[in-house]
């Protein structure tokens, strides 16, 4: 009897220690976390008609005209409702004006090195679509406001640019996923982008 009197004495003392650890753990600052973000999987729709490109959008997204008071036929934003961010689209009839196609290659790259403040690097490359068409690409590491932007053109009728934006206050770093999602999605637009005639 006293056995068990001393097992019960010594097993409610070790379960009241071990409860106490807990309460103290719990009064203890967590580590920095980031956001969980589950992104769906990539679904893809025809871009309606009007415009003088066709391309896949993202059906997560909503194609709106872009309201800006300089704002252009068919410029665009593709907005995702669900991370607050957008691709913002402008586009550019050529009209077979060759200064006016390297005035707006030069912009591209001007308005890419703005953010060279805040960016911890830049990379510019050209890369080729699978339908033979070439594409300017420019990614910048970094906090900055837009981490990727392109723009294609036939060299002598169209001419078209796109910038991703994150309208958020949290990190890039915890905003990774997200931004590589719509990477995607822009990417995935430079590919299927058509012009119409």
């Amino acid at each position: 009897m006293r056995f068990w009197l001393f097992v019960c004495l010594v097993g409610s003392m070790l379960l009241s220690c071990t409860e106490k650890d807990q309460e103290e753990k719990a009064d203890l600052p967590r580590p920095k976390g980031y956001n969980r973000l589950i992104l769906p999987k990539a679904k893809y729709q025809e871009l309606e008609k009007g415009h003088p490109f066709s391309f896949e959008v993202s059906s997560y997204a909503q194609v709106m005209p872009d309201t800006v008071s300089w704002a252009e036929p068919h410029w665009l934003y593709v907005y995702y409702p669900r991370w607050h961010a957008f691709i913002q689209l402008t586009y550019k009839p050529l009209n077979r004006d060759k200064k006016k196609l390297a005035g707006l290659i030069d912009d591209a790259y001007a308005l890419a090195a703005k953010h060279q403040g805040k960016a911890r690097g830049i990379q510019e490359y050209v890369m080729t679509t699978r339908s033979g068409r070439k594409a300017g690409i420019i990614e910048l590491d970094g906090e900055v406001a837009t981490s990727f932007q392109f723009y294609t053109t036939d060299s002598v009728k169209h001419y078209l640019r796109g910038a991703v934006y994150v309208k958020t206050a949290t990190h890039n770093d915890s905003l990774a996923p997200v931004i590589q999602f719509l990477k995607k999605d822009a990417m995935h637009m430079i590919q299927t982008l058509k012009w119409v005639p």
